[in-house]
């Protein structure tokens, strides 16, 4: 007999993550039907992080209202759920006097947005707020933040799990029938009803609209490559540093990007693709990305990078159309009972929050729900020792000795934060998932040193050698121990002789 709920979301990154906990605060059942094995593991943990002003996005589009109102709200929403979170401010420069008019377009669309304090400065300005920075002119938008994606996500998600809500990993969904109020969503592990469903796919989206008989839209992979600094270069920029942006690009152009963990981005790259899955870095890329953003930062060098990686965006235009299209935040006549949400690329992140409120207002005007006392109001999963004063230190190893062990030496994170990762609130335990809870092995070593001693915490937690994987699914970090691997040659070498006979 198939589980009942009164919402089935299906995606589980930071628009459905955000969504799943908005719900929780209400008495309903709700799921969140993730395809892979952990949340945030597509678009929305593989991004800038940067949280969006409003300034790049048309007036009195769908994208506009929900960029604007998430900013309003994204400062609150990470201290409650304690998540990093900065406002560093950004400086769209241009390099040469031909770009300078553009900066005019882009302030006078930002303030139809509402965005405040905006101002356009000249080169010595520039200079003083950053120094390494070259341009003839810049945009300045102090208001701009940048906020740690998927540490958000997965918080997002591990307090909707501590609010009742019931997150499936491992469940892409395959096949979806029945109509509102009685859906029947089929996943390789089993079937579940739900009177709603949220279709917050992100790549998959328009596949899954399909599912129920919605064939506007047609998502298209745009692939965009990053590439992280060491944090000994992170003090050469002070701000968020983009180029005016290219007019018909995929996106907003290279840009340099602080981190809240001290690193700088470099990206992204915008190529269209056929497998959203197709996730690789390539050497080309790597370095055009240095070289672009080398025009902006002459300091940075080849050696200033410790890797690469890159996220999907999930486009509604295509390559040969270029640019952006809007948003798709809505309930079509062809599917009654299901929330469209389609193309949600950037400013994605910074929407989450009102897309959230504003899907959870849909669901109550049809399942009128009283509050859930168990609410998760503020949330914090993995303490970060490494923010922390010498003085506190010393008390947390009084209480906890396991304070005192260090297993990322790159990243300062403790045996404690790696055992709290390990048991969190979503039972999920790729090293991938004690990665972005912890940060450990996203150091200048890329786990060389605490790699080991995270698979050893693994076993004592109870885990086998060949059940630990890197990402989940078949991405196995061992094939058995190295006795059995003994017995196997042994065993190949003996009806290996005995066929020689």
């Amino acid at each position: 007999m198939s589980e009942k709920y009164d919402v089935a979301i299906i995606g589980g990154g930071v628009v459905g993550s955000a969504i799943a906990r908005e719900l929780s605060r209400y008495d309903l059942r709700v799921t969140v039907l993730e395809r892979a094995a952990d949340v945030s593991r597509g678009t929305s943990g593989k991004n800038s992080g940067v949280v969006h002003t409003g300034i790049n996005v048309p007036f009195g589009s769908v994208k506009a209202k929900f960029n604007v109102a998430g900013a309003r709200m994204f400062e609150k929403y990470c201290a409650d759920l304690d998540v990093p979170f900065k406002r560093v401010g950004k400086v769209i420069v241009a390099l040469g006097e031909t770009e300078i008019p553009d900066l005019d377009v882009l302030k006078a669309k930002g303030e139809a947005n509402e965005v405040p304090d905006l101002e356009i400065i000249d080169r010595a300005t520039l200079k003083k707020m950053e120094p390494n920075i070259e341009g003839a002119s810049a945009l300045n938008v102090p208001t701009a933040a940048i906020a740690c994606p998927y540490s958000l996500t997965i918080a997002l998600a591990e307090s909707a799990a501590a609010g009742g809500v019931d997150i499936k990993l491992n469940s892409p969904v395959t096949e979806i029938n029945g109509t509102q109020g009685a859906f029947e969503i089929e996943t390789p592990n089993e079937t579940i009803s739900a009177g709603l469903i949220v279709n917050s796919a992100g790549l998959g989206s328009d596949k899954i609209a399909r599912m129920v008989g919605v064939h506007r839209w047609r998502v298209w992979p745009c692939r965009g490559e990053y590439v992280i600094l060491d944090k000994r270069v992170g003090g050469l920029i002070n701000s968020m540093v983009y180029p005016v942006p290219p007019k018909g690009g995929a996106g907003l152009g290279i840009h340099i990007t602080p981190t809240t963990d001290g690193n700088i981005l470099l990206g992204p790259s915008a190529d269209y693709t056929n497998d959203g899955d197709d996730v690789r870095t390539t050497a080309k890329i790597r370095r055009q990305l240095l070289n672009e953003a080398s025009e902006f930062l002459p300091e940075l060098t080849p050696r200033d990078v410790i890797t690469a990686y890159s996220g999907m965006r999930p486009k509604l235009v295509t390559a040969k159309e270029g640019g952006f299209g809007d948003f798709v935040v809505e309930e079509v006549e062809e599917a009654p009972g299901v929330m469209q949400l389609v193309g949600i690329e950037s400013p994605g992140l910074t929407a989450a929050p009102a897309i959230a409120e504003h899907v959870s207002e849909w669901v109550r005007k049809r399942i009128p729900a009283s509050a859930n006392s168990g609410f998760q109001e503020t949330w914090s999963a993995v303490h970060r020792t490494r923010e922390d004063t010498l003085s506190k230190i010393d008390t947390m190893i009084a209480e906890d000795p396991d304070y005192g062990e260090i297993v990322c030496r790159c990243e300062m994170v403790t045996k404690t934060e790696i055992v709290d990762a390990i048991n969190n609130e979503l039972d999920a335990t790729s090293l991938n998932a004690i990665k972005y809870r912890s940060r450990a092995t996203m150091g200048r070593c890329q786990g060389g040193f605490c790699g080991p001693r995270i698979v050893d915490l693994l076993i004592e937690s109870g885990k086998s050698p060949e059940s630990i994987t890197l990402n989940g699914g078949d991405s196995w970090l061992f094939l058995g121990t190295t006795e059995d691997l003994r017995a196997q040659a042994k065993t190949r070498r003996a009806s290996q002789k005995m066929g020689a006979k």
